[in-house]
């Protein structure tokens, strides 16, 4: 014969109670998430949406650090392909002046004339050379110095690279040394033009002819590095361009982690304070609330 179990009133009372705190406890939760708009508050919460989470922060910490380090890498560039454009406008001219030299046929006053607006554009091109950014020189490398040339076109800066991180194992380059843009050696640009002045004073048309040689190959140089400070850009344009797009998509999805639905959220609270009062009802029912009432 089965015995059944004895339920007493006092165990009534406890489950009652228990199940009245545990519909609290409930309420408590979605009023929390419906303050702060999180599903999550606390770990516990949901452990594997905790560390998704943590995951997907870090990571957009990463995405906002590339973004900031590409912008400071494309204000470099930017001063470097400045200067290197205004110094290819000057060998330009610098070319117009020695060809003036080499078809001349003018007495020693214009040669003179000629070869101090060599000197001049020699000593504009210098300045361009030692064109700073942040306090730094562009073309000095890592230098400590304000400038990368000596007053007498002397290269007097090192072969250090400045780099930025803009993406995942992804540096870029974001200075240029100055042999790589003003040239090195006989066809270094400032010592191509110091030559072009005392040929054009001397009057020696044959030397001069060498000169213009070496201004050309100058000339290239200069172009070669603004076709690759170019190219440096638009990596470092399209580096930024996926780091913001990658921003966008992990908080997209570090929403869906953590954000409340709100419809659904108020629904449920709604839901929930209908059945604490339905629970309300029915313990009034079950505990009474004197000895005379659970006597009748």
């Amino acid at each position: 014969m089965a015995i059944s179990g004895r339920v007493t009133e006092g165990s009534i009372h406890t489950r009652v109670l228990a199940n009245l705190q545990r519909n609290l406890a409930k309420s408590d939760k979605i009023l929390e998430q419906m303050s702060s708009g999180k599903q999550i508050n606390r770990p516990s919460d949901s452990p594997t949406g905790t560390v998704s989470s943590m995951q997907l922060r870090t990571e957009s910490r990463a995405n906002d650090r590339y973004t900031r380090n590409a912008d400071d890498g494309l204000a470099w560039l930017d001063t470097v392909e400045n200067s290197l454009s205004s110094t290819s406008t000057l060998v330009n001219l610098a070319r117009d002046y020695t060809l003036q030299g080499l078809n001349g046929t003018s007495g020693a006053g214009t040669q003179e004339a000629l070869a101090g607006q060599i000197d001049q554009i020699r000593e504009a091109m210098i300045a361009q050379a030692n064109t700073n950014f942040l306090d730094r020189p562009i073309f000095g490398g890592t230098v400590g110095g304000s400038v990368a040339y000596a007053a007498d076109g002397s290269y007097v800066g090192d072969n250090g690279e400045t780099v930025r991180t803009v993406g995942a194992n992804s540096k870029v380059r974001v200075d240029t040394a100055g042999p790589d843009a003003f040239g090195s050696g006989d066809t270094q640009l400032f010592n191509v033009l110091k030559s072009i002045s005392a040929s054009i004073r001397s009057g020696d048309k044959t030397k001069l002819t060498g000169d213009l040689a070496n201004l050309d190959k100058a000339g290239v140089v200069v172009r070669t590095a603004i076709s690759d400070v170019g190219s440096r850009y638009n990596r470092i344009t399209q580096m930024k361009d996926m780091a913001l797009d990658r921003s966008l998509t992990v908080a997209a999805r570090l929403s869906e982690i953590e954000d409340i639905d709100l419809p659904k959220t108020i629904m449920e609270m709604q839901l929930q304070e209908t059945s604490y009062q339905a629970a309300l009802a029915a313990s009034a029912k079950v505990i009474q609330p004197s000895l005379i009432d659970y006597l009748r």
